[in-house]
């Protein structure tokens, strides 16, 4: 069988409760808002690197209070996080701290790199990851 050829990631798709604050979040890390079809239920945000992300804007108000992927005892298979490339590690734990976004854990020497991770408003792991290799 031969392989299919990929150009890249297209877009990161993500359910969020409140678009508002989603983007507020990430724009922290310099996405900005390039469409939002009307009566549609998605927002698309990009980052000057090109990353994409759509926010798929129907999930619960009420979500539960931990991410099952990556908190509960049994690990359900599914999306577990994004990873964003950071240039400065430490500058990005400043950033983080000057907003009020919480560190869940790191950083962390991982690989060829130094990772931290958060939490978007709606609990989903974002790692941001500086290369060292």
């Amino acid at each position: 069988m031969s392989s299919i050829p990929i150009c890249g990631v297209d877009h990161i798709g993500i359910r969020v409760a409140d678009v508002a604050a989603s983007l507020a979040f990430y724009s922290l890390f310099g996405f900005e808002l390039i469409a939002r079809p009307a009566g549609g239920e998605v927002a698309i945000i990009r980052e000057p690197g090109g990353v994409e992300i759509n926010f798929i804007i129907n999930a619960a108000a009420d979500a539960e209070p931990h991410n099952v992927l990556m908190d509960a005892a049994i690990k359900h298979p599914g999306y577990t996080h994004v990873a964003l490339g950071v240039a400065d590690i430490e500058a990005t734990v400043r950033a983080l701290g000057e907003a009020g976004v919480a560190i869940s854990e790191g950083p962390v020497r991982l690989g060829g790199g130094l990772s931290l991770f958060v939490r978007d408003p709606d609990r989903n792991v974002v790692e941001l990851r500086q290369r060292t290799s």
